[in-house]
């Protein structure tokens, strides 16, 4: 059956072509497995809470009848604006408007959120455009330029909230900066999720062209409900499709974890476990209550805009798995700076248990991809990465490391995770504190960092190892934990170019180095690895060995093998020592960009005019690059098929003997 919405509807009928509701959630209080919900272009304020699920089957799909004319938002419009003085305003805003969740009386807080940012989960906006929050009502009379903030010169625009309880009202002061905000566009966030089922199992919905934006999300760490303005809440089987997702506080679209009430936010709450011992208690727990591949995974996102959210554009944490993240526009994510933690990208995932990350465009976010914890049968292929790092070179000490960004953060993971085929042209290409790694075909023109280290959790004195999951093949059953021990990395067939090191990026690394997260180098290519084992040597190690009995050695807690062939190196990257193939050029000046033409971005590198007509690469697959090491897992599909990488950026068949890069030639 077909539903039809139109919110221009004279009067709200039945759901009829002819008499159509005149929101989307009376379609979505009755639409059953098979229906399709299809929405006339306009702007719908409210929060929609599908009731009912798909089957396998027989989705249920709602659809934008025009590409993205219809509008879902958590904000509303604000005209009462009375002048205070200068170019401050304020408005009155009955507390009745929000129900039970208040976002001007809700602060952004979670674990590994950095408490002292100050901000609440509501936001102003004018004409569209987020505004600042201060924390006194001098910020708006007298506010100053905020130099973390990618637009500084908007960070003047600012707002600044308190409550009047003999009204029960929400106070706001503005400073619009000369304009009359009753004849502008000024909206404010009152609405915590757009779409969003509020119960649990409810999967196979399709959400299909919409624009859904501002809405006033909370923090969502691993150890939290995992909240966005978009999410199938603990089920399976989403499709999010063709969307435009903008100006959620906090998250976007959210693949993540259900909420345990003994285990929500438990290291902030409790604060006699870590946060690292609460994550495993979580996904103990998880397991336990049914986190299964039968039950909750499997999503599609897929041709969506995602950009302008607080924390990120996509998060999850165990109920991502399966899942397959292609051809999205990903870009402008944590740019106000007005949030801070360690669960900030463009994508942070955790558990992304053999999730496909494939065709997409990450750029000018704080970081672009963070794959946090089991990343076991990830795999990131054809993307294009650039400018996720801080915004300009000013002053490097209002910056700390937290601030820092790279295109790919991969973190105390078993493995195997799968880079190939990608373009990665941010300062930092990837940072790896973690092991079972193949980076294959890749362009990267940043450098690798974190490199043995990440691993410690904090303490000042005592050893504080991250001990992390590994998983049944395939599957989300725990198979046991482990710490990392580095190294188990593999570099085939790849181009590194060496960038220009920006002055300010220079004066931060050196001012953190001896960091745990760090370790401050900016040179491209596999030299971070010049002190780990080959195989011959690693395994040299357990020669003679006999058991129980044998002499006292460190031998299984050494760092593992590294293995590279096949790679090319220019403007100054330089190979890791014991890379005996290495192709060194010292005298050709690489050159690259990336460029917006029409709406298209076009990357740009005169690279493949210096690699020798006469060179002769082996084809790479997953027996060459053999298995993870804890997981005992090959490098291969999700249904356990193997991958040969005879294919380029773009699909293009390579030949017998490939070109080095993502680029056949």
């Amino acid at each position: 059956m077909i539903f039809y919405v139109d919110c221009n509807a004279k009067n709200n009928g039945n759901g009829t072509k002819d008499y159509p509701f005149k929101n989307i959630s009376a379609a979505a209080n009755i639409a059953r497995p098979g229906d399709e919900v299809v929405v006339a272009k306009g702007i719908y304020r409210e929060y929609v809470n599908p009731k009912n699920a798909g089957t396998e089957n027989a989705r249920i799909v709602y659809r934008s009848e025009e590409r993205r004319g219809a509008v879902i938002t958590g904000a509303e419009e604000v005209k009462n604006w009375t002048l205070v003085e200068g170019n401050v305003w304020c408005a009155k805003i009955p507390n009745g408007i929000f129900g039970d969740y208040n976002p001007y009386t809700t602060l952004v807080s979670g674990d590994w959120f950095i408490a002292t940012y100050i901000a609440h989960t509501g936001d102003v906006f004018l004409n569209g455009k987020s505004m600042y929050e201060t924390t006194t009502l001098e910020g708006v009379k007298n506010p100053v330029v905020y130099a973390k903030s990618w637009d500084p010169d908007f960070t003047v625009y600012t707002w600044y909230t308190e409550q009047d309880e003999k009204s029960d009202s929400t106070v706001i002061y503005a400073n619009f900066q000369g304009k009359n905000p009753n004849k502008e566009n000024v909206e404010i966030t009152v609405r915590e999720n757009c779409f969003y089922p509020s119960e649990e199992g409810i999967g196979y919905i399709t959400l299909s062209g919409f624009v859904v934006k501002q809405a006033a999300t909370q923090w969502a760490p691993p150890t939290a409900y995992q909240e966005g303005m978009i999410g199938p809440h603990w089920s399976k089987g989403w499709i999010i499709e063709d969307c435009e997702v903008s100006d959620s506080k906090c998250s976007g679209i959210s693949l993540g974890k259900y909420k345990q009430p003994n285990n929500d936010n438990k290291w902030l709450k409790w604060k006699f476990k870590d946060g690292t011992q609460t994550e495993r208690d979580n996904i103990c727990q998880a397991q336990i209550e049914g986190w299964s591949k039968e039950n909750i995974g499997s999503h599609i996102i897929r041709h969506c805009d995602i950009h302008d959210c607080g924390q990120t554009g996509i998060v999850g944490h165990l109920g991502g798995v399966f899942s397959i993240i292609e051809d999205n526009h990903i870009h402008h994510i944590n740019n106000k700076q007005n949030l801070a933690g360690a669960e900030i990208g463009g994508i942070k995932m955790h558990a992304a248990i053999d999730v496909i990350i494939r065709r997409n465009h990450f750029h000018n976010c704080t970081r672009g991809l963070w794959l946090d914890w089991q990343a076991q049968g990830t795999r990131v292929t054809q993307n294009l990465f650039h400018d996720n790092t801080f915004p300009s070179d000013y002053n490097a000490n209002l910056l700390n490391a937290d601030g820092l960004g790279e295109d790919i953060f991969i973190e105390v993971s078993h493995g195997p995770t799968l880079v190939d085929n990608n373009i990665l042209l941010s300062d930092h290409a990837c940072k790896i504190p973690t092991q079972g790694l193949a980076f294959v075909h890749n362009y990267i023109a940043g450098s690798l960092t974190a490199v043995g280290l990440g691993v410690n959790n904090g303490a000042k004195t005592k050893l504080s190892p991250r001990y992390t999951p590994y998983h049944v093949q395939h599957r989300t059953e725990v198979m046991g934990f482990m710490t990392i021990l580095h190294g188990d990395a593999r570099f085939y067939n790849n181009i590194f170019v060496q960038k220009s090191m920006r002055p300010g990026m220079i004066e931060i690394m050196n001012a953190n180095k001896g960091n745990e997260w760090t370790d401050a180098n900016l040179v491209a290519g596999t030299i971070p690895y010049d002190a780990y084992p080959t195989y011959d040597e690693w395994v040299k190690q357990f020669d003679g060995y006999c058991g129980m009995g044998s002499a006292p050695s460190d031998r299984y807690y050494n760092p593992l093998p590294v293995w590279a062939e096949g790679n090319f190196y220019f403007n100054g990257a330089k190979p890791m020592k014991k890379e005996t193939d290495a192709f060194v050029d010292e005298k050709n000046k690489v050159t690259f960009s990336v460029k917006e033409k029409d709406g298209t971005f076009v990357f740009e590198t005169n690279a493949y005019d210096f690699i020798p007509s006469d060179v002769c690469l082996k084809t790479i697959s997953t027996k060459t690059l053999g298995m993870a090491f804890e997981p005992e897992q090959k490098f291969e599909n999700p249904d356990g098929s193997e991958i040969i990488f005879n294919k380029d950026f773009y699909g293009n068949h390579r030949k017998v003997n490939p070109t080095p890069g993502p680029f056949e030639k």
